[in-house]
């Protein structure tokens, strides 16, 4: 018998001040037994790069029916959901096509036993394929995002240390360009002078994520800035910092920005400016260039880890063109993750914001683009190898430590997600009132 999936779809959008964004697909599927299938869905979605970075740019909605291991303990089929892009959990949807609803059964018919929709011969061909379905590549930053007014401004902020209650911190004081754009340091200190309560996460590639910071709490890279200046930046109140950027002579830039605003200068553009700019600090790497179809990009190895990544469970949670960057998942599923990762601190994760209990141990998903050179790894920053980070991963979330032999692999793959750093990720020539670089 043949288990088909219960089809629910609606078409909604959430405005705001980042313009309407196409919201994730969610469905209900039921199978009968407990194999572990993928089937992964990418369409084209309505949404484009102006939805969260103010360009035309068409992005590609992907959706994943996710590996499921539970063993099934009564007779009736188990139900299981397709994880929300939104952290919050009520979960959208989309109307499909016909010809979508048709690919839709045709992952049905995989997750009801049939197997890989895809060949699983080891030849590079199969493995492009598998891999463009389940992660998928950067997209291009169209050439004039560059050169506007939005970008050009979010530099100048990211880099001005000036707006900041010390006048020595700013966004790129805690996302170092020989970090790529994160920090060696576990904790990074503020303009009051307190640590982070968490480790600094890049800023590259991390515009398309679904939420920001670990634990989700931001919805987009203009609500985390935005909040910045009354957080890491040190200002009593977002009216002070407004005060700061019109006395350092900023008003001609954001009236340049935002020319039908009639008040520029507010902490609302101060985010959607930071947002702009680090939208355009995307960083393809080999693994894109394999993925167009260049089958040297890649050596042996990190191919080999590239098929162990994706069969043996990391790309459940590690998945999307940022391998990552797309749920809220539990840190320590068959095991607490402290005990293995040696961390002074239980730190409870997502409960800190939702006082749900569900919610506790949870964290965001952390993208895996330029892993190998964003140590420390986790949350707290309390695992520095790489080689050791990919062993804890497996044994508190996959339930056993990998052979040598697979880890070694997908610590080579891991070098495969590492770009270049951005050209543009520099301070400005000169920032507002003719004063160089501060």
């Amino acid at each position: 018998m043949l288990w088909l999936p219960s089809l629910r779809a609606g078409m909604n959008y959430r405005g705001g001040a980042n313009g309407p964004r196409a919201t994730s697909l969610a469905r209900n599927w039921t199978r009968p037994d407990a194999r572990t299938v993928h089937a992964w869905l990418s369409f084209p979605a309505v949404s484009n790069y102006s939805a969260r970075r103010g360009h035309g740019f068409s992005r590609t909605t992907d959706v994943i029916v996710r590996r499921i291991r539970e063993p099934r303990t009564t007779g009736r089929p188990r139900r299981y959901n397709i994880p929300s892009k939104k952290p919050s959990g009520d979960m959208q949807m989309f109307i499909l096509s016909s010809q979508w609803k048709l690919a839709l059964i045709v992952a049905a018919v995989a997750m009801a036993g049939v197997g890989w929709v895809l060949p699983a011969s080891g030849d590079d061909q199969a493995l492009r394929a598998e891999a463009r379905l389940l992660l998928g590549a950067l997209p291009d930053v169209p050439g004039e995002a560059l050169d506007a007014p939005d970008t050009k401004l979010g530099r100048t902020l990211f880099w001005d240390v000036r707006l900041s209650l010390d006048g020595e911190t700013a966004c790129a004081s805690c996302h170092l360009a020989e970090d790529w754009g994160a920090d060696r340091r576990r904790y990074s200190p503020d303009a009051r002078g307190k640590l982070t309560a968490r480790h600094s996460q890049t800023v590259f590639n991390s515009m398309p994520q679904s939420a920001l910071r670990w634990t989700g709490d931001r919805e987009s890279g203009a609500h985390q800035a935005e909040r910045s200046l009354t957080g890491s930046m040190g200002f009593d109140s977002a009216e002070e910092a407004v005060a700061a950027l019109k006395r350092l002579g900023y008003e001609p830039e954001f009236r340049a920005a935002y020319p039908d605003d009639a008040q520029p200068v507010s902490p609302a553009n101060y985010g959607r400016a930071l947002q702009a700019y680090q939208a355009t600090l995307v960083t393809p790497a080999p693994l894109d260039r394999f993925l167009d179809g260049d089958d040297d990009a890649l050596t042996t190895e990190q191919k080999a880890g590239l098929k162990s990544f994706l069969h043996l469970g990391c790309a459940d949670c590690h998945y999307g063109e940022l391998l990552g960057g797309q749920s809220i998942e539990k840190f320590g599923v068959f095991k607490e993750y402290w005990t293995v990762t040696g961390s002074e601190k239980q730190d409870v994760g997502r409960f800190e914001v939702t006082g749900d209990e569900a919610d506790r141990y949870k964290f965001r998903v952390p993208m895996l683009r330029n892993i190998a050179k964003t140590a420390p790894y986790f949350h707290d920053g309390s695992v520095a190898k790489l080689e050791d980070a990919v062993q804890i991963m497996a044994d508190v979330q996959l339930g056993g430590r990998l052979d040598d032999q697979d880890a070694a692999a997908i610590v080579a793959f891991f070098d495969a997600l590492t770009g270049q750093v951005p050209g543009h990720f520099s301070p400005p020539e000169e920032f507002p009132g003719g004063s160089e670089s501060p």
